[in-house]
């Protein structure tokens, strides 16, 4: 995937005085969805990553589609940030994909306020075991589906809803992660969703 490199800051941006609130969120996916470009578009300082070259080691392992220029992997996991406000920051995780690292998964969890699953619609599949763990740990998720340039498969958000098997109550949008307003807008539909179910848990007696 293309990278959003040119769109981060020249320089670091410190955290205001009056920041009190710190909300953590996970990007989950299948292998190559594109997690670390999303959290690299949207994240307002240097993110930090862990990805390392692919070897000839991981092939039959690590396999992405074959017109995927993908030629790194995330080792452990992606950090970024982005301010809501002065008061509010959020803190973005990405997990990795690979099922070999999926142990990591319950850890990054750990305080978690929501998720962003992140769903490429040539390997829908590969999405299963992160909803699976994010329903386990009762995590409130939305699902971003990833359009990339080359998805000729132009499969409607009812259809990949569908396949998921996702109630209506769970979000769904279109995202391009390789844009920073797109990735945002993920974020936002995230917050908006957490928001509701807060207020929906007020207003039962």
């Amino acid at each position: 995937m293309g990278s959003a490199t040119s769109e981060l800051p020249t320089r670091r941006l410190p955290l205001t005085d009056r920041a009190e609130t710190g909300l953590k969120i996970v990007v989950v996916g299948g292998f190559g969805v594109g997690k670390t470009t999303l959290v690299r578009s949207v994240s307002e300082i240097r993110p930090l990553n862990t990805e390392e070259v692919m070897t000839q080691a991981g092939v039959g392992i690590d396999e992405t589609d074959p017109a995927s220029r993908k030629n790194t992997t995330t080792v452990a996991f992606d950090f970024g940030r982005i301010s809501l406000n002065d008061r509010m920051v959020l803190y973005l995780f990405g997990a990795p994909g690979q099922e070999r690292f999926w142990f990591l998964w319950d850890r990054l969890f750990a305080g978690t306020l929501g998720a962003v699953v992140l769903v490429d619609t040539r390997r829908v599949d590969d999405c299963w075991y992160a909803i699976d763990r994010l329903e386990h740990h009762r995590t409130p998720f939305v699902v971003a589906v990833n359009r990339f340039e080359q998805d000729e498969d132009r499969y409607s958000l009812d259809e990949i809803r569908q396949a998921l098997a996702l109630p209506a109550r769970v979000p769904m949008v279109e995202c391009d992660a390789r844009d920073r307003q797109s990735a945002k807008d993920v974020l936002i539909t995230l917050v908006d969703h957490l928001y509701d179910m807060a207020m929906a848990q007020e207003a039962t007696p």
